[in-house]
């Protein structure tokens, strides 16, 4: 079986390099000729975790080309995992999708599965379909639906291993073709329409996405009223329908999908006369969430023009280098726009960063030149290598050592007695005599 993923970003690349791994010819197209160049000499243009390793085993198994003749031309099936970015008014843009579309119409010498595994709208793989049917000939190709669920930092691991995969099809034996591709993969297989299976990708995500939001007003209210936001994830958490994950409060959501897909899905509830309220105080809740840090700095210096401010972690979160909705360029453009100079550490996204915004900030290699004379820290993503910091470097680096923990990475007990004035998000000393601990059942 050949196939042929059109789109080498996160996700085209990783399903393309697991799928290769599995022992699948794949065939990867994109656009950009920089990109492919970097792959074909067996570098990867993104930060992920086991994805050099597995790239290079790919080794000759996998091609990669800007050319759609050599791509499309002999398929058996083709995957679309190209961009569906978020226009102002929050719709999905399809517009890469239908170039897609427009290129295998063009140069596929035969019928062959397309399976889109972009995120779109509901009804998207109806329309692909319909516009097959009108420049090729009608039923020349069959388009199904199969959503992807990996997460940035653990993307490998999601899709060699899925808690599900989700395929949508207009005929049982589209689905059963499709199915083919995952053979040997160990996971509960949801066969449906394709409708469906666009809805169970937004659903999904949204819900993640309203953890988050959830946990951090949740969090915000214990500030206000001394009780001990963590302490409250993990006595909820706790319950099996409630579940751990998601529930850890912070700065808010970031990255390629949540802010894209809760806004898309807000906006087509809304095409169709219809409000998602939970999804609209979702998004609502996120945008003020991104910015709490700022909000709690001004507490401390009503006046920022000259601080210098050191900001721990650029990426939305560890494990990636993406920075695309992360909390920290909202925070780090706050500071700038008040005078502040601000100083920034990321193993993973400060070249990234200092290519997207070259006057903004001043890079720094390591932690202890982000925070050598620094008036303020601000931790922004939890790296291992900052929740494994010593506290009582913070005093001894600082010329003022106050740090605002965005992602709660230490205990407020670890700076007693080092002189460092810390905040954290929802948490604050609770007066009792009372130890949080968990007891089981003997």
């Amino acid at each position: 079986m050949r196939i042929t993923i059109a789109g080498a970003g996160y996700v085209g690349l990783i399903t393309g390099v697991c799928l290769s791994h599995r022992g699948r010819d794949i065939t990867l197209i994109d656009p950009d000729a920089s990109k492919i160049a970097l792959l074909r000499e067996g570098h990867a243009p993104i930060f992920e975790n086991g994805l050099p390793k597995l790239l290079e085993e790919c080794g000759e198994k996998m091609s990669f080309t800007t050319d759609p003749q050599k791509a499309y031309a002999r398929a058996d099936v083709i995957v679309f995992a190209v961009p569906t970015p978020d226009r102002r008014d929050g719709s999905a843009n399809l517009a890469y999708l239908f170039e897609a579309c427009a290129q295998v119409a063009s140069f596929c010498e035969k019928g062959c599965f397309v399976v889109v595994k972009s995120t779109v709208p509901v009804g998207t793989c109806d329309k692909v379909e319909r516009y097959f049917d009108s420049n090729t000939r009608p039923g020349l190709f069959r388009v199904v639906s199969n959503p992807e669920f990996l997460a940035q930092g653990t993307a490998i691991e999601d899709t060699l291993r899925p808690a599900r995969i989700v395929i949508g099809a207009g005929d049982d034996n589209a689905a059963q073709s499709v199915r083919e591709i995952y053979d040997g993969f160990d996971s509960t297989f949801v066969i449906t329409d394709r409708r469906t299976a666009e809805m169970i990708k937004y659903a999904s995500n949204d819900f993640l996405a309203l953890k988050i939001s959830y946990i951090n007003e949740i969090a915000n209210l214990c500030e206000i009223v001394g009780a001990d936001s963590e302490t409250v994830s993990l006595g909820m958490g706790l319950d099996p329908r409630i579940g751990l994950r998601y529930l850890r409060p912070g700065t808010g959501y970031g990255g390629s999908c949540f802010p894209k897909d809760t806004k898309a899905l807000h906006w087509l509830a809304r095409y169709h006369d219809y409000e998602l309220k939970t999804i609209k105080a979702t998004i609502e809740v996120n945008e003020t969430q991104k910015i709490r840090l700022f909000k709690k700095a001004k507490k401390y210096y009503k006046d920022l023009q000259g601080v210098i401010v050191a900001v721990l972690g650029l990426a939305f979160k560890p494990g990636t280098d993406d920075l695309r909705e992360a909390p920290s360029v909202d925070v780090i453009q706050l500071l700038a726009e008040e005078g502040a100079v601000v100083r920034t550490w990321d193993p993973a996204a400060a070249a990234r960063f200092a290519q997207q915004y070259p006057d903004l900030v001043l890079a720094c290699p390591t932690v202890e030149e982000t925070l050598g004379g620094a008036d303020l820290c601000l931790i922004m993503t939890e790296w291992d290598e900052i929740i494994s910091y010593d506290p009582n470097d913070f005093a001894r680096l600082m010329h003022t050592p106050i740090v605002i923990d965005g992602r709660n990475c230490y205990t407020p007990g670890a700076f007693t007695g080092s002189g460092v004035l810390y905040d954290s998000v929802g948490r604050q000393v609770v007066n009792s005599e009372v130890m949080t601990r968990i007891e089981a059942c003997s």
